[in-house]
C-alpha cells in the first residue's frame, strides 16, 4: 500500500498537482536513514493539522499547513550526544524542494521558527539542535565537560557537523516520505546560519543547488574578539560615553557622509568611504547637555578603526552608520563574552573587565590559533562547488554593528582571486543603512530565495536584489558587488526606480 501511495504521489507532483499523502501510516512508516559517522538512535513521526506554530515564548507562525513532522535522533561515536533532526514535510502542494534552515548566536538551529515559514511555502524543511540545544545567547550547558575541558564533539556539532548530518537526515526522510528525491536542495540562514551555509559551500559541495547566507558570522575566532573591542577601548581608555553621546558621532557621521550615493536619506550607503573624522565633535554640546571630550573623541575613533596591537591590525572595526548601542553598551555583547570565558578562559566566572590591550592581542591570536580549523569558515576555494553547479547568494547589511561586513566583502576578494572569476555561481548584496540580518533604520532583502530559486531553476542570475525597510515605506534593488546604488537626482528617493547601480 505505502509503495502505491508514493507512486501516487509522485505522479500527482510530475503533473504539477498538490501531493496529497495518506498521513498517519506514511508519516509513522518513515525509514532509519543511514547518516555516515552517526548512529541513529530514534525515528518518530506524527501528523499535524494546520494552524499555527511555533516555539515557547514566542509569537506563534499562523497559516502552516498541514504536515507530517519527523524527528531523528542521533548520535556520534566519538561524543556522548544526542541531537535531534527535525523534518517538516507538507501533507499537500510539496513543490518538490528541500530546505535545509540555520540558526543563530550559539545555536545550530531554531526549530519551528525555521520550518514553519519553509512549509508554508512548500518546502520539505529541516532544522537541528545540533546536541546543545536552542540556547543562542550562552553556551554553559555545552561548551565545557566535566573537568572544564572544551567539549570539542558538541563544538564539531557546532561549527559544521551538524549541519551537514541534518542535510543527510532531511534528504533521505522526505525521499522516504514522498517516494521521490528533492528535486532541487537549498540553505538559508543568516549570521551563524549565514556562515553554516557559507561552511556547506566549502566542505560539502553537492549538498545544496542553492545557498541563501545573511550577515554569515564567518571568522568567527576573530570576529568575537573584535565584538568585545569596544569594551576593552573604553576600559583602558577609562572614558565610557554615554549613549546619548555614542549617538552625536552617528548622526555626525551621517550628516558627512550621507549624500556619498546622491540622496538625503539619513542612511550612509558606503560606508567605506567615509572619512569623518570624530576629533571634529570635540567641544560641541550633545542633546543630553554634555561636551565632546578629547577623550570621548578617541574612544570613538578607536572603536571605528578596529582592534590594533603590537602586530598591527586584529580585526574589522564598528562600521559608521552601526549603531554603537550593542558592542559599547554597559554590557558586552554576551555572545563575544561567552566566546572569551568559556572557549579561551574555560572559566565561566573570568572577570572580562581586566582585559588590556595586551591581553586582547594575547586572545586574539589564541582565539585563531586554536579555533580557526573549525570555525572560521574563510577557505576562497569554492572551486568544487562551482563544478557541482552549486550558486551561492550572499548578503549583508552595511550598518552591521555585530559582523562587519568588511568580513564578507574581504571573503568574496579571496574566492575572486582563488577560485576566478566567481559572478556565475557567487554573488554579493551589501544592503545600506540594515543592521544584522536587516535589523535598523535600511533596506534589506525581501524575497533572497526566490531570486535564488529563479538562478537555480531557470538560470536566471540576480544583477539587483529587491529590498524594502521594514515598513515597506523605502524600496531599494540592491546592487551585485562591486556596484553601488546612484540616486538619478529627481525621482522619488524612497522608490527603487530612483536609483541605479553604477561602478564596476
Amino acid at each position: 500500500m505505502k509503495k502505491v501511495c508514493q507512486l501516487l504521489v509522485t505522479l500527482m507532483l510530475a503533473a504539477g498537482l498538490p501531493a496529497a499523502i495518506p498521513a498517519k501510516s506514511a508519516c509513522a512508516a518513515v525509514s532509519a536513514p543511514a547518516v555516515p559517522g552517526a548512529r541513529v538512535l530514534s525515528v518518530s513521526g506524527v501528523e499535524r493539522p494546520a494552524g499555527e506554530a511555533g516555539m515557547p515564548g514566542r509569537p506563534p507562525i499562523t497559516g502552516v499547513p498541514a504536515r507530517c513532522e519527523v524527528t531523528v535522533v542521533l548520535s556520534h561515536p566519538d561524543t556522548d550526544d544526542r541531537v535531534r533532526v527535525e523534518v517538516w514535510l507538507p501533507l499537500r502542494g510539496w513543490t518538490g524542494r528541500f530546505l535545509g534552515t540555520g540558526g543563530g548566536g550559539f545555536a545550530t538551529g531554531f526549530s519551528a521558527e525555521g520550518l514553519a515559514p519553509a512549509v508554508k511555502d512548500g518546502f520539505a524543511a529541516a532544522a537541528t539542535d545540533g546536541g546543545i540545544g536552542l540556547n543562542p545567547i550562552s553556551p554553559a550547558a555545552w561548551a565545557l565537560d566535566a573537568s572544564g575541558r572544551v567539549n570539542w564533539g558538541l563544538l564539531t556539532n557546532f561549527a559544521t557537523r551538524s549541519v551537514h548530518d541534518m542535510t543527510v537526515v532531511g534528504k533521505a526522510v522526505t525521499r522516504s516520505f514522498y517516494g521521490r528525491a528533492p528535486a532541487y536542495s537549498y540553505w538559508n540562514g543568516c549570521s551563524t546560519g549565514g556562515r553554516q551555509g557559507l561552511a556547506e559551500a566549502q566542505l560539502h559541495p553537492r549538498d545544496y543547488d542553492g545557498i541563501v547566507a545573511g550577515g554569515p558570522a564567518i571568522d568567527m575566532p576573530r570576529s568575537s574578539l573584535a565584538q568585545f573591542w569596544p569594551q576593552v577601548v573604553m576600559n583602558q581608555e577609562r572614558t565610557r560615553p554615554s549613549a546619548c553621546e555614542f549617538d552625536a558621532f552617528t548622526r555626525a557621521a551621517v550628516d558627512d557622509c550621507d549624500l556619498l550615493d546622491g540622496v538625503a536619506d539619513r542612511v550612509i550607503g558606503d560606508p567605506a568611504a567615509c572619512r569623518f573624522d570624530p576629533a571634529r565633535l570635540v567641544g560641541t554640546k550633545t542633546p543630553c547637555g554634555t561636551t565632546i571630550t578629547a577623550a570621548t573623541a578617541e574612544v570613538v575613533r578607536r572603536i571605528w578603526d578596529g582592534p590594533r596591537g603590537h602586530t598591527g591590525r586584529l580585526g574589522q572595526g564598528l562600521v559608521k552608520g552601526g549603531s554603537f548601542a550593542e558592542l559599547a553598551g554597559a554590557a558586552p555583547l554576551p555572545i563575544a563574552d561567552n566566546w572569551i570565558r568559556y572557549f579561551l578562559g574555560r572559566d565561566p566566572g573570568m572577570d572580562t573587565t581586566k582585559i588590556d590591550y595586551s591581553a586582547f592581542e594575547r586572545l586574539v591570536f589564541a582565539s585563531t590559533a586554536t579555533y580557526d580549523h573549525l570555525l572560521a569558515n574563510t577557505r576562497p576555494d569554492l572551486s568544487a562547488f562551482r563544478a557541482a553547479g552549486g550558486r551561492l547568494l550572499v548578503w549583508h547589511g552595511l550598518a552591521d554593528a555585530e559582523i562587519a561586513p568588511g568580513t564578507t566583502i574581504d571573503y568574496r576578494e579571496r574566492v575572486e582571486r582563488v577560485t576566478g572569476p566567481a559572478d556565475g555561481f557567487f554573488r554579493l548584496f551589501l544592503a545600506p543603512g540594515s543592521g544584522h540580518c536587516g535589523t535598523g533604520v535600511g533596506v534589506a532583502p525581501v524575497d533572497p530565495m526566490g531570486a535564488m530559486i529563479a538562478w537555480v531553476e531557470r538560470g536566471r542570475a540576480p544583477d539587483t536584489l529587491a529590498a524594502a525597510t521594514a515598513d515597506g515605506r523605502t524600496t531599494r534593488d540592491l546592487c551585485r558587488h562591486p556596484r553601488v546604488p546612484i540616486y538619478d537626482g529627481h525621482g522619488d528617493p524612497d522608490s527603487a526606480t530612483s536609483f541605479r547601480c553604477s561602478g564596476d
